[in-house]
C-alpha cells in the first residue's frame, strides 16, 4: 500500500510510519520539515505548508492509497485537502477530538457518544479563559463537517487525551516526576470518569481501518476501563511503588488538574468495539510502557 502521512514526525504518526514499514508498506512524510523524523531513507518526504500554494503543488500529480493525516484542525484546511486529493486517494484517515462534543449546549452528560455531535455549537467562548479550547472544538467539528459532505471517501477517529511513551506534552511523566518528589496531586473531582486512550490502541486502529476501508462516519476511540481520575494517579503511582497525596481542590489550575481540566473529554468508545472490533489493552499492559519510557529517557 502506499500512504501518505501528514504529520508523521511526532507522537503518534513515529509509532504508525513505524508499524506501516515494518509491514511492507510505502510511506510519504508531508510536513513542514520544523521536527527530524527517525526514518531517513525508508520514506520519501515532502516539505509544506498546507496552507500554502506549495502544499497544493506539492500533491498536485501524487496518488497514494490512503492517507492518515494527523495535523487537520480546520474547516478550510478540509476543503483544501479534498480539493487537492479529490480522486487520488481511496482512504482519508482523519484523527478529531473529544472537544467536539464540549462546545455543545448543554455539553452530554456522562460519557460522549457519537449521537452526542449533532445539535447546536456555542457561539463563542463561555470565558476568555476558555476561547483556546472553545476554538480547538469549533475548528475541529468544521474539519469533520467538511469530509462528510466531500468526495473523498473518508473515516474520522474522535480522541481524548493520548497517553504514550512519546508524548512531547509531558503529561504522565510529568505525574511521574510529582509522585517521586513527593508532592500533592491536585483534581477538581477525583471520582469524575476517566475515558482517554493509549497511542497505541490508536495506531492499531488506524492499521485496521487502512485494512478495512473508509467507512464515511466519526468513530470515539477511548478505554472502557472503569477508571476514574484518582484510580488513574494511583495506578500510575503504582509504577513507583508509592502512595499518592490526592487533594481534592476545585480552583485547581489547569496544570496541575491535568487529568480532569474543565476541557477533558471523556468519550464512549463502544460504537467502535462493537462495529470496528476496536480492542483497548488494559492499563496493566499499556502503563507499564509508558513508565518504562519515562525512565529510559531520565
Amino acid at each position: 500500500m502506499n500512504v501518505l502521512v501528514i504529520g508523521g514526525n511526532r507522537f503518534m504518526g513515529v509509532e504508525l510510519v513505524t508499524r506501516l514499514l515494518a509491514q511492507g508498506h510505502r510511506v510519504t512524510l508531508l510536513n513542514r520539515g520544523s521536527l527530524v523524523d527517525p526514518f531517513g531513507a525508508q520514506v520519501q518526504r515532502v516539505l509544506a505548508d498546507r496552507g500554502t500554494e506549495a502544499f497544493d503543488a506539492a500533491l498536485a500529480n501524487a496518488r497514494f492509497d490512503a492517507v492518515v493525516d494527523f495535523a487537520l484542525f480546520d474547516g478550510a484546511q478540509a476543503e483544501r485537502l479534498e480539493r487537492v486529493l479529490s480522486g487520488k486517494v481511496g482512504h482519508l484517515i482523519a484523527i478529531s477530538t473529544g472537544q467536539v462534543y464540549l462546545v455543545r449546549p448543554p455539553r452530554p452528560a456522562g460519557l460522549a457518544r457519537e449521537e452526542d455531535y449533532h445539535g447546536p455549537v456555542l457561539t463563542e467562548a463561555p470565558t476568555a479563559d476558555d476561547f483556546d479550547n472553545w476554538k480547538y472544538g469549533v475548528d475541529k467539528r468544521a474539519m469533520e463537517d467538511v469530509l462528510a459532505r466531500g468526495p473523498v471517501p473518508y473515516t474520522t477517529f474522535r480522541l481524548p487525551m493520548v497517553h504514550g511513551s512519546r508524548d512531547f506534552h509531558g503529561r504522565l511523566p510529568g505525574l511521574f516526576g510529582r509522585l517521586v518528589r513527593g508532592e500533592p496531586i491536585p483534581l477538581r473531582a477525583p471520582g469524575q470518569a476517566v475515558r482517554h486512550v493509549f497511542s497505541g490502541a490508536v495506531v492499531d486502529q488506524v492499521l485496521a481501518s487502512l485494512a478495512r476501508g473508509p467507512t464515511q462516519r466519526a468513530w470515539n476511540l477511548a478505554w472502557d476501563e472503569p477508571l476514574t481520575v484518582a484510580g488513574l494517579v494511583e495506578r500510575a503511582a503504582r509504577q513507583l511503588g508509592v502512595a499518592p497525596r490526592i487533594v481534592e481542590d476545585e480552583n485547581a489550575s489547569r496544570d496541575d488538574c491535568f487529568l480532569n481540566a474543565r476541557w477533558m473529554s471523556a468519550l464512549d468508545a463502544s460504537a467502535a468495539r462493537r462495529e470496528l472490533g476496536f480492542v483497548h489493552p488494559p492499563s496493566e499492559v499499556w502503563l507499564p510502557q509508558v513508565f518504562s519510557a519515562w525512565l529510559a529517557r531520565l
